[in-house]
């Protein structure tokens, strides 16, 4: 019962998007754009650091003689288990201390690494540089929504959201672009050493832009575990349902980005570079309007008072779920890359209304937690196991001499798109009733 009851004193201020007790200082004017412009350049290096190995993964696997489930385990399960072990810790730390010092530390982490996986001579040896950039990266987005939490009046924070979410699609476009032309040209190593001393130049811009962020009074001398907060959080079925549907992103996203590059080279006859430049400047136009358009429509949903905050997002999944399955199978290059378009939109327009909706459902002092309950869900199970299972279908197809069985295994992504709007639909529905109750 007392757990309950603490759940309803938490939530209705959180639903109602009333500004949180301890009154932060709010930035306004230049200020205000100077730092979403420098957490803007964070994600998108978070995110070119993350997609350089799927372009580049063709050049490696020749290089280093892998095989499409090393590739697989490379981009999942290496990433994927210390992305999602470390993000829940790092987000606690961001909410109780300082998401500014968090969030420097974990771009040095990472880009050193990314400069590092520039060096390897071996899969195990690459396989422990994407744990470090893991390592690095599952800080990122908690401690970065913190800051925004803190510093960003409520009344922006949809847009601020937004913004900061447009670093993925961003960092995905150049990742395409830049790493398919520079392995062309330069090679894989090049790409992955520049990535790592971009990241150190914006760490230094980010010392200078982000200011030290208000500290958060906690009422109690002896806050809760992480863990007991987490698992409260999860007793609330909206956010449950959050969390579920964050699972099926996640089976449709990462095998999505991990092998339409390599399913487009070897099914169509396309270079890294011609992948790259279209594959990737598509990704990058979708996502601009999907995290602009998804931002300020999370905040007009908000102020409807309605709680339906997770609809059109669905709507956008189950028109995907088609479109990509006619994509996998289509004799048509430049039509398959098309196809994947309203895909590429559906990931970035979810993801202001999936934490923005985490962050209303968590309430004040809680967004970074939410946020990486958010990531785990999307960033464990799928990344993990969904590319593996792709290689490894692939890889049958091949041995069984089946033709397109990387399309194939592909198909993963339709389905999880698919079960993806089942559950943001729910999730919906679950969020209206708790605004009806308050």
């Amino acid at each position: 019962m007392s757990e309950n009851a603490e759940t309803q004193r938490i939530e209705p201020n959180a639903l109602t998007c009333q500004p949180p007790a301890i009154n932060p200082e709010y930035v306004q004017g230049w200020r205000f754009g100077a730092i979403l412009v420098t957490l803007l350049l964070i994600n998108t290096v978070s995110q070119i650091d993350r997609i350089l190995p799927y372009i580049l993964a063709e050049a490696i696997k020749t290089d280093l003689s892998l095989s499409d489930t090393q590739i697989g385990l490379m981009t999942g399960i290496a990433f994927a288990v210390c992305y999602t072990l470390l993000s829940l810790p790092l987000a606690r730390q961001a909410d109780r201390g300082s998401p500014r010092m968090v969030l420097l530390t974990c771009l040095l982490v990472w880009s050193a690494m990314t400069a590092m996986g520039g060096m390897a001579a071996s899969f195990v040896f690459l396989a422990l540089t994407r744990f470090g950039v893991a390592f690095g990266e599952a800080g990122a987005i908690p401690s970065g929504h913190a800051i925004i939490a803190r510093i960003i009046p409520p009344e922006r924070r949809g847009l601020a959201i937004g913004l900061f979410s447009m670093g993925i699609p961003l960092g995905t476009m150049v990742g395409f672009a830049a790493g398919g032309a520079i392995g062309d040209s330069l090679g894989w190593r090049t790409a992955l050493i520049g990535a790592g001393a971009l990241g150190g130049l914006v760490a230094m811009l980010a010392y200078l832009v982000i200011p030290l962020t208000p500290r958060i009074a906690h009422a109690t001398t002896k806050p809760e575990p992480f863990l007991a907060s987490s698992l409260r959080l999860l007793s609330v079925p909206a956010f449950r349902w959050l969390v579920i549907a964050g699972v099926a992103l996640g089976f449709a996203s990462a095998p999505f980005y991990a092998f339409s590059a390599p399913f487009l080279i070897r099914t169509h006859g396309f270079t890294a570079s011609e992948v790259g430049m279209s594959f990737g400047l598509l990704q990058g136009l979708m996502g601009i309007i999907g995290t602009l358009i998804g931002g300020r429509g999370f905040d007009r949903a908000v102020r409807s008072g309605t709680g339906r905050v997770l609809g059109p997002p669905a709507v956008l999944f189950l028109i995907s779920s088609v479109t990509v399955t006619a994509a996998l199978f289509t004799p048509i290059g430049w039509v398959a890359i098309l196809l994947f378009v309203p895909t590429m939109l559906a990931f970035a327009f979810l993801l202001p209304w999936a934490f923005g909706a985490a962050h209303l459902v968590a309430g004040p002092g809680k967004q970074a937690m939410a946020s990486s309950l958010v990531m785990i869900a999307s960033g464990l199970l799928g990344p993990a196991l969904a590319p593996l299972m792709v290689g490894m279908i692939s890889d049958a197809a091949t041995e069984a001499q089946i033709p397109n069985g990387l399309g194939l295994g592909l198909l993963i992504v339709p389905v999880a798109c698919v079960l993806s709007a089942i559950a943001c639909l729910i999730a919906n529905r679950r969020i209206a009733d708790l605004i009806r109750k308050t």
